[in-house]
């Protein structure tokens, strides 16, 4: 298929070079003008019209790549294989409804419990110890200041398993967490009747880690996140896909 630079390219303003370059191309390619199928103009032709150099060029449309908008071949040039990008990790996150983050953070958090229980050193259990009582302190509070509480005790069970990418993978979920936890509070009045909710799930999941019982901690964490599970999946504005 021929290629051709669409008129509108034009050239650039000092400033990122790359992401412009990048900017512009992405908007040739999700417009329309290059289809799917479609073999880009080579980098010197692409650095004409945009009045930037190869090497600028060469790295947009390594993002682009990395979007999965482009793929170069070997000796053919690059192509476009798609008009919409991939949605990055944290975007499909912030699209994602609060009850699918639950569901992948059952599956990271309960496994990260058993690794705990095996794992944990006498700092952990300090940590775990201290979280529990914040917690406890915490339901004095107002929801936020629970929530944030209960959030930082999990993220002591989740510490103590020693696996920085579960670590990392807890933390992006926390800001989902903290609006939908939150939001469920303000909805349900969980916190009137016993404002230190859950506090024997919490209090056995520390004791199972604590004694290095991997079983008893993954049946309290599983028994906990699943109450409120059904909790936010019972139909409520919260528990689908933001607007």
């Amino acid at each position: 298929m021929a290629s051709s630079v669409p008129p509108s390219l034009g050239a650039l303003r000092p400033s990122p070079l790359v992401e412009q370059a990048a900017d512009r191309l992405r908007a040739q390619i999700t417009g329309g003008h290059w289809p799917v199928g479609t073999r880009l103009p080579g980098e010197t032709t692409l650095a004409k019209e945009l009045g930037v150099g190869r090497s600028t060029v060469r790295e947009a449309l390594r993002a682009l790549a990395g979007a999965g908008l482009v793929r170069p071949r070997q000796g053919a040039g690059v192509f476009v294989i798609a008009t919409v990008p991939d949605e990055d990790w944290p975007t499909r996150l912030r699209r994602a409804a609060v009850t699918e983050v639950y569901e992948v953070r059952m599956a990271v958090e309960v496994h990260a419990a058993r690794l705990a229980a095996h794992r944990r050193t006498d700092e952990d259990v300090t940590a775990l110890t201290a979280a529990l009582a914040a917690r406890r302190t915490a339901a004095d509070a107002d929801d936020a200041t629970f929530v944030e509480a209960d959030l930082a005790l999990h993220q002591a069970v989740v510490a103590a398993a020693h696996n920085p990418l579960l670590a990392s993978l807890f933390a992006d979920f926390a800001p989902s967490l903290r609006t939908g936890l939150t939001e469920l509070l303000a909805l349900f009045p969980l916190r009137e009747a016993d404002p230190n909710t859950h506090d024997d799930t919490h209090a056995a999941l520390v004791s199972a880690i604590t004694e290095g019982d991997g079983e008893a901690a993954v049946e309290a964490l599983t028994r906990e996140l699943s109450e409120t599970l059904a909790l936010l999946g019972a139909g409520h504005p919260f528990g689908g896909r933001p607007e």
